[in-house]
């Protein structure tokens, strides 16, 4: 069994403790009981918790429709006659074979074993039931004085048992005309139902099961909650309800302390922290090291609690007009829908506990938020956002108007109540621009921000566009590749293409240090020893960080900056310098002092830019070259150590590899060459 590693930081702890006590403070704390209710509407007082073991009364239409059940459901009762066997056998014994009597044996061996199960009458010609009975059907079967309920299939119908007969002739005797001999050896008619149908026992057991009919059906343990705080009180709660009323009038009323009231709402308040802390942890348990992000999710989950809390001290029909759905899109924002959904999911708790109609506002803004959460990724930019705030708002009123048809259809023209759904709606797209507020406070990168980024258009880009066009069209090249290979294994596109972009943007203060940007002619490290123009080529990860800092982009961009080399080697100088008879203690200096990537975007960019510069060397673009350069390159990585810190697997890797060398293939697919046009050809 896996183990369970569990933070061992306080730090994630201490802000569960502060939400817990949030939660106690803000429960509900009136421990009043009242029994005024109805079918439809939400359940207003605190949980009913059953004071005694009392049964639950079926309601009259049930007892009626199981009584309706049970006399469409009539079992035959049937009744084994032995002497029929003892016939059958006896006829056996004296059929007239003729040069068959070989086949005697088997023949009686397949009637005793027909008569080992029985055989009844396929239609029993009742009078007060369709007998034609189904092999899924139940029978009653006495035997003696002992009486067995069994499947109809466990017996022979005489049809059946005839084609047992005869086959057993077939196999036996190896003769093609088994009907003249059955004919003629006077066999045919030994087989008769040794079953025989009672009609009068059957009756009588029908009409038994009829007057046993329970009136109840379960039982209530003292305890045992019986309805919660805001749910709904549908016909089954009404029922239990009710039989609860009707055993209470012979009970005394209970009101117990506040003291465990208390207790209660700090039992319902820990479940709550709980749920959502082992939600985080299932999830992604790295969430846990990313601090800002760990923070924010708890952020969010509180303000849900706060808005609960407010509207049902307020007014609890405003739970209609906030915009729980905002919570979703303020998560996608920053988390992979997985995490989103499970976070979502739990921070719509609260709304059970605090609101009136809890299970109808849950449902209402759950689907509401998840069908927000999968239009948002289309329609989320400028004017299109509407779209959104539209497509949720008719998703909330189809699900408040199915409630409505449900409990009461009058309430369907309850136009405020849609009015202000229109208004939660509107604010989920008029409350967003806050996200750059959030993604501030806890310095975080919003998808959003990471489209901004990827704009090819904006100023460092440009930049390094003018200045560096070669390493500028490499980062296009490589961007192309890690959003291929993101997408394989379901990583963070919008993270890894802004990686991509700006992962060599420090080869803009010396672009022509680097092959891909070199005028014609110019040879930057002619005259350069092997370690000097390895300092050069290394210094542009440290450029690259200086750039960025300058420009306010955000750490997990840096992180890419950092890591595209990790700590690996220039290999061609640190090669010319061994060569030429350097020091093989002497190297320090041939290495990269960045960071090995952890993270699977950080992985998929190392490898992308590492494949796609060497690609730019092959002579041979087959699929067999494309292959193994891949392999050569990846496998590099691996033995040099720079992927012993990363959180991808194996097979992720696998994945990686496959879709690089496709990618690859495509792009470098053989053209077709045209033929030269003769100059007699008309023009």
């Amino acid at each position: 069994m896996e183990k369970i590693n569990f933070p061992k930081r306080f730090r994630v702890y201490l802000p569960l403790i502060v939400l817990f006590l949030l939660l106690v403070f803000l429960m509900p704390r009136s421990p009043k009981f009242n029994y005024d209710y109805r079918k439809g509407s939400p359940w207003m007082y605190e949980t009913l918790v059953a004071q005694f073991d009392f049964p639950i009364l079926k309601t009259d239409s049930q007892l009626m429709e199981e009584r309706e059940a049970a006399e469409a459901d009539i079992i035959p009762y049937f009744r084994l006659d032995p002497r029929v066997a003892y016939e059958a056998e006896r006829k056996v014994a004296s059929a007239e074979l003729g040069g068959h009597s070989y086949a005697r044996k088997d023949i009686s061996d397949a009637v005793t074993f027909i008569y080992s199960k029985g055989v009844l009458l396929e239609n029993l010609n009742q009078d007060f039931q369709q007998a034609s009975l189904e092999q899924d059907d139940l029978i009653y079967v006495q035997i003696g004085k002992r009486t067995s309920k069994i499947p109809a299939s466990e017996v022979f119908t005489l049809d059946q048992a005839e084609r047992v007969l005869r086959s057993a002739v077939m196999t036996s005797c190896q003769l093609a005309k088994v009907d003249s001999l059955i004919s003629a050896s006077g066999l045919e008619g030994v087989i008769v139902p040794d079953l025989l149908y009672d009609s009068q026992m059957t009756e009588r057991v029908h009409n038994e099961t009829l007057d046993n009919i329970s009136r109840t059906q379960g039982v209530i343990r003292s305890g045992q909650i019986i309805v919660s705080e805001g749910d709904i009180v549908t016909a089954e709660t009404e029922q239990i309800l009710n039989s609860y009323k009707a055993e209470y009038e012979m009970n005394v009323g209970y009101s117990g302390p506040t003291g465990f009231h208390w207790a209660g709402n700090v039992i319902i308040s820990l479940c709550l922290v709980l749920v959502l802390f082992f939600g985080i942890f299932f999830c992604n348990t790295r969430i846990f090291e990313q601090y800002n992000k760990y923070l924010y999710l708890l952020m969010v989950f509180t303000i849900s609690v706060v808005a609960s809390s407010v509207v049902v001290r307020t007014d609890p029909a405003l739970f209609y007009m906030i915009p729980f759905t905002l919570i979703s899109l303020y998560l996608l924002a920053f988390f992979k829908k997985r995490v989103v959904f499970t976070v979502y999911f739990i921070s719509l708790l609260p709304v059970l506990i605090f609101s009136p109609n809890g299970m109808e506002i849950f449902m209402m803004y759950l689907i509401a938020g998840v069908v927000g959460m999968q239009v948002f990724g289309y329609f989320n930019r400028g004017w299109l956002q509407f779209v959104t705030a539209l497509i949720v708002f008719l998703v909330m009123v189809l699900v408040w108007a199915a409630f409505r048809l449900i409990d009461d259809p009058s309430g369907l023209t309850n136009y405020r109540v849609i009015w202000n759904m229109a208004l939660a709606a509107f604010m989920s797209v008029a409350g967003y621009p806050l996200i750059y507020l959030f993604e501030k406070i806890f310095s975080l990168v919003s998808n959003s921000k990471l489209v901004e980024l990827s704009d090819t258009s904006n100023k460092l880009l440009r930049e390094l566009a003018d200045k560096a066009p070669g390493t500028f069209q490499h980062s296009l090249q490589v961007m192309n590749l890690a959003d291929a290979a993101a997408r394989s294994i379901d990583a963070n596109v919008l993270l890894v293409r802004a990686g991509a972009l700006y992962h060599d943007i420090g080869k803009i203060a010396n672009p022509q240090c680097f092959t891909e940007n070199e005028a014609g002619g110019v040879k930057y490290h002619a005259g350069l020893s092997p370690k000097e123009s390895a300092q050069e080529i290394i210094k542009h990860v440290t450029d690259g960080l200086a750039l960025a800092e300058k420009h306010g982009l955000p750490g997990v961009i840096k992180e890419f900056i950092n890591t595209h080399h990790g700590t690996t080697s220039t290999g061609y100088f640190l090669t010319q310098y061994l060569n030429e008879g350097g020091d093989p203690e002497d190297i320090d200096e041939f290495y990269y002092k960045g960071a090995k990537p952890v993270t699977k975007e950080q992985v998929i960019l190392m490898i992308c830019d590492a494949v796609e510069a060497a690609s730019r060397s092959l002579k041979d673009y087959s699929p067999e070259s494309i292959s193994s350069l891949v392999e050569r390159i990846v496998d590099g990585k691996i033995g040099e150590g720079q992927l012993s810190q990363a959180h991808i697997s194996l097979n992720q890797i696998n994945i990686i590899k496959a879709e690089i060398k496709t990618y690859l293939q495509q792009m470098y697919h053989s053209r077709i060459a045209y033929p030269k046009r003769h100059e007699n050809t008309a023009k």
